[in-house]
């Protein structure tokens, strides 16, 4: 092959070999947390020589991995990267140690490590060593797949994935509270599937009375999630069920300066961690619950409920994610719920948009999932 053509074909076996590092750093996904998912490519022109991803936290990056599948073929090869190699000393030394020392001759990575220890330290000693560093292939892509860790970096708090299942009429229970079951079984085997993947589970009180969940992943998952239920005055049922598979999961009560200390002495009791919250009203004292969930570096925080929960989270802008299940019933009722309480907002043109929408039908439910559009101030 003439260099020229070599030159030609360049575009198309970056992108080819991009997509698949992004192929596999989804496989990550619920096992690095609070770390990003990263995937890597080793290849020799269209070869692919090594390939690896950060398979779980604490464990060698996807660099590491596919350096040690390419071996010394790696010498003049390209790396193919999702995000860019990290600089410092971690939990593992930095990836950008390995590739020199491998000798690669290219690096291509999607998108800049927001992390402040590397924020481009990576790829400037990657290049002031003489290796030639390509930046921002599939960077929207990559922004997307990381979302969650970009924003628990920039802003200190999780991504918050709300989930729900409703009637087709819009009730996610009767006007008697009761709500067991809207959705059918193959709904709720996926909710189950992504509870496995998330750090944390939140609901309200009345949701906590009203149903009496236990939040626990059947069968386990990936993760054990932190079960946490808002309560301004701690009087979450210690015979309940959250409780009383407190073995499986931890649980945590996050409540207020109003709470009685005989309920929470009763529930510090039953091996409960309680978390008094500051603020006036509900909306401050959740948002300081998110400032210490991403002290916590809880990276996927999943809210299960109930409508005045979901309508404080929209009102502060930090639902990030949809996942809504719609059964084909017919519930009515004035004073049956909607999936979402708050505020509201007084103009149709005002709406959150969802991106990136998708449904898919699961037994007769409808399952539709989208990300919320931020708005410029959020």
């Amino acid at each position: 092959m003439r260099p020229s053509q070599q030159s030609d074909i360049q575009p198309e076996l970056d992108a080819w070999h991009m997509a698949r590092a992004l192929d596999l750093a989804v496989l990550g996904r619920g096992r690095v947390e609070p770390n990003p998912m990263v995937g890597c490519v080793i290849a020799q022109g269209a070869e692919i020589i090594g390939e690896g991803y950060h398979r779980k936290f604490g464990g060698p990056h996807a660099e590491v991995e596919a350096l040690g599948v390419a071996g010394k073929r790696a010498v003049g090869a390209t790396a193919y990267v999702t995000l860019e190699p990290c600089c410092h000393h971690g939990k593992t030394p930095p990836c950008t140690e390995a590739l020199l020392a491998a000798g690669v001759a290219r690096v291509v990575y999607a998108m800049d490590d927001p992390f402040p220890k590397v924020a481009g330290g990576g790829a400037a000693l990657l290049r002031k060593a003489g290796i030639a560093v390509e930046s921002g292939l599939f960077e929207s892509s990559a922004r997307r797949l990381n979302a969650p860790y970009v924003k628990l970096l920039e802003r200190g708090r999780p991504w918050i994935i709300a989930k729900w299942a409703m009637t087709l009429d819009g009730r996610i229970a009767a006007a008697t509270g009761d709500s067991r079951w809207i959705s059918g079984e193959a709904s709720r085997a996926v909710v189950h599937e992504l509870r496995g993947r998330c750090d944390a589970i939140l609901i309200g009180a009345g949701t906590a009375k009203a149903d009496d969940p236990q939040l626990t992943v059947r069968p386990p998952g990936l993760r054990v999630p932190l079960r946490i239920v808002v309560d301004d005055h701690a009087a979450l049922h210690t015979a309940g069920r959250l409780v009383g598979s407190i073995a499986e999961a931890p649980l945590m009560v996050a409540t207020s300066a109003a709470a009685p200390q005989a309920n929470i002495t009763r529930l510090q009791a039953a091996k409960v961690e309680v978390l008094t919250l500051t603020g006036a009203s509900r909306t401050d004292r959740l948002a300081a619950l998110l400032d210490e969930l991403g002290r916590r570096r809880v990276t996927n925080l999943l809210v299960e409920g109930g409508s005045h929960v979901f309508g404080t989270f929209l009102d502060l802008g930090e639902i990030d994610e949809v996942h809504a299940f719609v059964a084909p019933k017919l519930i009515g009722g004035a004073k049956a719920p909607a999936p979402v309480a708050g505020r509201g907002l007084a103009k149709m043109a005002d709406a959150r948009l969802l991106d990136d929408v998708r449904w898919r039908q699961l037994g007769d439910d409808l399952y539709v999932t989208g990300r919320v559009k931020k708005h410029a101030t959020t």
